[in-house]
């Protein structure tokens, strides 16, 4: 108690696997709040993590980096709660059934700005009228994140993009005609015929038949397809 977040993180767990940039940290269990850099340096203690959105809870901490979507991260906590519901208390089994279809529409790129309200309303209501600590605290990921990281809700809202590249329903591959050899290696991998171009010059995805399965990506050896 009182050791800061960065302590153990970077000093005690040893930093971020292969490099890559710090971007949040969950504590508590599937109920806690992700926390983010500016957090770091907060000594770690019951009262300092519920001011923060979060809770000691379990008392484990997950780590993400910068290639994780918070979006799809609150979607993926909320899942245990919506698992573990007992059923008595209707915040708790039907309003987080209805926060997860939300976040489901956000993450394909149907969702709306009046769904990210719908979000942080529904979420509040979820805390503060659930009978037991498991409802009350299930909003937590996303409330937090909704704080936190409002602009990657905004990416997927606005511009239909996640920019952590993670969610697969707003992902576009795409051949770059200036890279493009037209070696054909990516259209004989495809597994549903979405690539076409003839041998030696430059080939072109269908984005209305793409499945984003990425073996285009994996097999061009000229760095020619991106994702965006």
């Amino acid at each position: 108690m009182g050791t800061t977040l960065r302590e153990v993180i970077f000093e005690i767990g040893g930093g971020i696997k292969d490099g890559k940039k710090f971007k949040a940290v969950q504590t508590g269990g599937p109920s806690g709040g992700c926390l983010t850099s500016k957090h770091l340096d907060m000594p770690i203690t019951y009262e300092n993590l519920v001011a923060s959105g979060s809770m000691m809870g379990s008392g484990g901490m997950i780590v993400m980096d910068e290639d994780d979507c918070m979006v799809k991260i609150a979607r993926f906590y909320l899942d245990f709660t919506v698992e573990e519901s007992c059923g008595k208390c209707t915040p708790c089994r039907v309003g987080n059934k209805r926060l997860a279809e939300i976040l489901d529409e956000i993450i394909k790129g149907n969702g709306t700005m009046e769904d990210i309200e719908k979000l942080r309303n529904l979420g509040n209501v979820i805390k503060d009228t659930a009978l037991c600590g498991l409802g009350q605290t299930s909003p937590n990921p996303i409330l937090s994140t909704l704080d936190n990281f409002y602009d990657e809700y905004l990416a997927h809202v606005v511009d239909k993009k996640c920019p952590a590249g993670q969610c697969k329903s707003l992902l576009k591959y795409v051949i770059d005609p200036e890279t493009c050899v037209g070696c054909t290696a990516c259209a004989r991998n495809c597994p549903v015929n979405a690539i076409s171009g003839e041998r030696k010059m430059a080939h072109l995805i269908d984005q209305s038949v793409c499945i984003k399965c990425g073996a285009c990506y994996e097999k061009c050896k000229f760095d020619a397809i991106s994702i965006q």
